[in-house]
């Protein structure tokens, strides 16, 4: 299945009908459309688009879109605190467009140094890929792919935030800060990835 955020409303494209608020059975390309314009325009806040063949279903959503790559990491130090950046009056985490040539983990590893200051910073693990949409200027749809990978940090902290992108702070954040500072203050596709990185570690 994908999660796609639209305007922090979710859509859910699954081969098997979920339990969302609202459920539509895919039939055509004009299923997507309709799917899109009810997030969009209505107050519906989460939808949820199912058929059997799920692999159709993105090719055809895709094509409503211009795809844009990114990548970024969830930066961890000795403490198990966690890395994130202040842009635009919300917590994020540290990412960026991948660059041509570029694979996603050097792509991943240089973002997070360029955003955050630190130097050495050691790859460990792809957790997961998320996705949203949002509307240029001239009014293109862009779908964001953004994909996310686990790192660690044991080295001199010396974080600082790359001004010129808007960042106005890099700070250290451990489980219960995440949970009362960052969640009520960061984007659904974040709160989502972290959440499944602190999955994966409790099992």
């Amino acid at each position: 299945m994908y999660k796609v955020f639209v305007n922090e409303k979710k859509l859910l494209l699954s081969k098997q009908s979920e339990e969302l608020e609202k459920k539509i059975s895919y039939e055509s390309f004009t299923t997507l459309e309709i799917a899109l314009d009810l997030l969009e325009n209505t107050s519906v806040k989460e939808l949820n688009v199912f058929g059997e063949n799920i692999d159709e279903i993105w090719a055809e959503f895709q094509k409503l879109f211009r795809i844009i790559e990114a990548a970024g990491g969830l930066v961890n130090n000795n403490k198990g605190d966690m890395l994130f950046i202040k842009r635009l009056g919300k917590w994020d985490l540290p990412k960026g467009k991948m660059e041509k040539g570029e694979s996603r983990e050097e792509s991943a590893v240089r973002e997070i140094e360029e955003e955050t200051g630190l130097s050495n910073v050691e790859l460990v693990d792809f957790i997961n890929t998320t996705y949203h949409i949002y509307i240029e200027r001239n009014g293109e749809k862009i779908l964001k792919c953004t994909h996310w990978f686990e790192m660690n940090f044991f080295g001199e902290d010396t974080s600082k935030p790359q001004i010129e992108e808007g960042i106005t702070e890099v700070a250290w954040k451990n489980t219960k800060q995440i949970e009362n500072e960052v969640f009520p203050s960061t984007f659904k596709n974040i709160e989502l990835i972290v959440k499944e990185f602190w999955n994966t570690k409790t099992k």
